[in-house]
């Protein structure tokens, strides 16, 4: 079974979502011993943040309407993630960053170490409130993945990676993608949104069996 995962890093339910995925898949490899591909598909909740981001509140506050849409937001995905184990801290969150960067990081990581990447990724920004449109941050993550730092550093700033974020991000555009978490199973099912751990066995279940 192929899990196309769209996703973006400063996206909560991206993670929630994912989680819920994982939590799911434990369960059933357990069960039919079928170990799954999963692809990471890059999205942008904001494409057009400037390079170097924004405050966290003017650009939550804009798209929302009012600060207390904001909190009522930041109050629902701090209960959801805490109902599955996830630690969101919006009270170390001040920044908005564009994501650009860490899709290229996420582009350049080998395939098996991209899940534990992106967990690190969410858990910088969510839990330690960590800029992810620096580049001196992304290279602290990539390093405690593996990378050498200063090989990562060359390669970023070669611009490595973006040819396959465009891809991407275009790929997104082409299928209509307009939110996110987005998982498309063996390029024939979409499934859109966090969907508890139940359901998705439910569904792992049957996308297997219509493969």
């Amino acid at each position: 079974m192929l899990i196309e995962i769209y996703q973006d890093v400063v996206c909560p339910w991206c993670r929630i979502g994912k989680k819920n995925l994982f939590d799911a898949l434990s369960d059933w490899k357990a069960r039919t011993g079928t170990e799954p591909t999963i692809q990471y598909r890059a999205y942008q909740l904001d494409p057009n943040l400037p390079p170097e981001g924004m405050p966290f509140m003017k650009s939550m506050t804009h798209k929302s309407g009012s600060s207390e849409s904001v909190r009522r937001m930041m109050e629902h995905v701090t209960g959801a993630g805490a109902d599955v184990g996830l630690t969101f801290r919006f009270d170390q969150v001040s920044w908005m960053p564009n994501t650009r960067m860490a899709h290229r990081l996420i582009a350049l990581t080998p395939e098996a170490q991209r899940t534990e990447l992106i967990d690190s990724l969410f858990r910088a920004y969510f839990e330690e409130g960590v800029t992810l449109s620096r580049q001196e941050e992304l290279l602290a993550i990539g390093e405690a993945a593996g990378w050498q730092r200063e090989q990562l550093a060359a390669r970023l700033n070669n611009g490595e990676g973006s040819a396959e974020v465009d891809d991407d991000l275009e790929r997104g555009k082409r299928l209509g993608i307009s939110g996110v978490p987005l998982f498309i199973f063996n390029r024939k099912y979409a499934l859109s949104g966090a969907y508890p751990k139940s359901e998705m066995l439910l569904l792992l279940d049957r996308f297997h069996t219509d493969a």
